[in-house]
């Protein structure tokens, strides 16, 4: 018998995110468009949108790290979106918190930054509608 040989291949890739309050960032995150399953064991969820992962776990984490990171504008995620603008509309009127609004890069796309209650932020981006 001949010996497949498989190519290894990268199927998933999803922030961990530590919150506060597991059943808040649910809420919030339900509002951009992830569904949740059941919570395991009342401390982490996954959630998923477009095929797409996230995952969150309730766990303490070190608040002057999250300042200093908001200061910066360090991203703890990056997403890229089709229909950016329509996304942005989305998620104003379902009331994420916008921390930078959405608007055009030098290098020819849109996005927008949000922080979630735990104070994790994350750019959304992608190329603008044609006008």
């Amino acid at each position: 018998m001949t010996a497949t040989i498989t190519t290894p291949r990268l199927t998933s890739f999803a922030p961990q995110f530590l919150v506060d309050d597991l059943e808040g960032a649910i809420a919030y995150y339900e509002k951009i468009g992830f569904t949740f399953g059941e919570p395991w064991d009342g401390f982490y969820a996954i959630g998923h949108l477009d095929g797409l992962e996230l995952h969150l776990k309730e766990a303490p984490k070190n608040e002057g790290a999250r300042q200093h990171r908001r200061h910066n504008e360090h991203l703890d995620a990056a997403a890229g979106v089709d229909g950016i603008e329509a996304f942005y509309e989305q998620c104003v009127a379902k009331g994420a918190k916008i921390l930078k609004p959405l608007m055009a890069t030098p290098w020819g796309t849109k996005d927008f930054y949000v922080e979630d209650p735990d104070g994790n932020i994350i750019c959304f981006g992608g190329r603008p509608a044609a006008a």
